[in-house]
């Protein structure tokens, strides 16, 4: 089975265009099977801030006390997620809402739980649950909340969860869909960026800006053992007559068939 996992931060939501589901139907049309997560981030700090609760991040990750941690879950279940089913419903796929402390669906162990509170680290994906969804024809639409073996829920990087699940169902790509179309070098889009690459673009100035948190989360989730993290865009069509559109960020010598 061939699987897509496509990683849809919070903010990037509501700038999904008709172009962007167009690019899912010949994914789908060609044989691919998809799994979406999504982040929050935008709506969960608003809700923070409506009950005076300054966010607070180490390294990147949201340090997440227990107050924080129920406020992410509410929001990335009872919001972001219905957000996105609803879309995909919308232009007619069958989206199923998943929690990812569902049937353990995401296996988490604390990441460091003196420094970050309730965060959490995948350390195994209920892949057979997945299947389960997917062999029904429904594409999972999955939050970034672990769960413990002894049933304590975590907070996950959901570019971390996109990479943990893409690595267990073997994804032939993992995308991280932005609002640019890819990485601009010299005034084009590049195909593909290793990590030294990047580095270079960062150090001469030719990747800056918000570009620079976009490459490092795609070099975040290489690093956890998947192959590569497509950069798309979610306002144009990212692939179209079996061509992708975006930058593919590898970490090592990519190794193409």
């Amino acid at each position: 089975m061939k699987y897509i996992v496509i990683k849809c931060g919070g903010s990037v939501l509501d700038e999904l265009t008709s172009s962007f589901f167009t690019s899912l139907f010949e994914l789908k049309n060609v044989g691919y099977k998809l799994v979406f997560i999504h982040g929050g981030g935008p709506d969960i700090n608003e809700m923070l801030k409506l009950i005076n609760v300054k966010p607070q991040f180490v390294n990147g990750l949201r340090k997440t006390d227990e107050q924080t941690l129920k406020i992410a879950e509410m929001i990335l279940a009872g919001q972001t997620n219905r957000k996105l089913v609803a879309m995909l419903q919308h232009h007619h796929f069958s989206p199923i809402g998943i929690n990812g402390s569902d049937a353990n669906c995401l296996q988490a162990d604390y990441a460091n739980r003196a420094e970050l509170g309730f965060v959490g680290e995948i350390s195994k994906v209920n892949t057979e649950y997945l299947e389960l969804a997917v062999n029904a024809n429904y594409i999972p639409v999955i939050t970034p909340i672990g769960i413990t073996e002894s049933g304590e829920k975590l907070n996950v990087n959901a570019d971390y969860a996109a990479a943990e699940v893409a690595k267990a169902l073997h994804a032939e790509q993992c995308l991280f869909v932005t609002n640019v179309d890819g990485v601009l070098i010299e005034g084009t889009i590049a195909r593909s960026l290793s990590k030294q690459e990047v580095d270079t673009y960062i150090a001469n100035g030719e990747i800056s800006g918000g570009m620079i948190p976009k490459v490092h989360s795609a070099l975040n989730a290489v690093e956890k053992g998947i192959d590569s993290v497509m950069i798309v865009s979610g306002k144009k069509t990212f692939f179209e007559n079996g061509t992708w559109n975006g930058t593919r960020i590898y970490h090592k010598q990519l190794i193409t068939n």
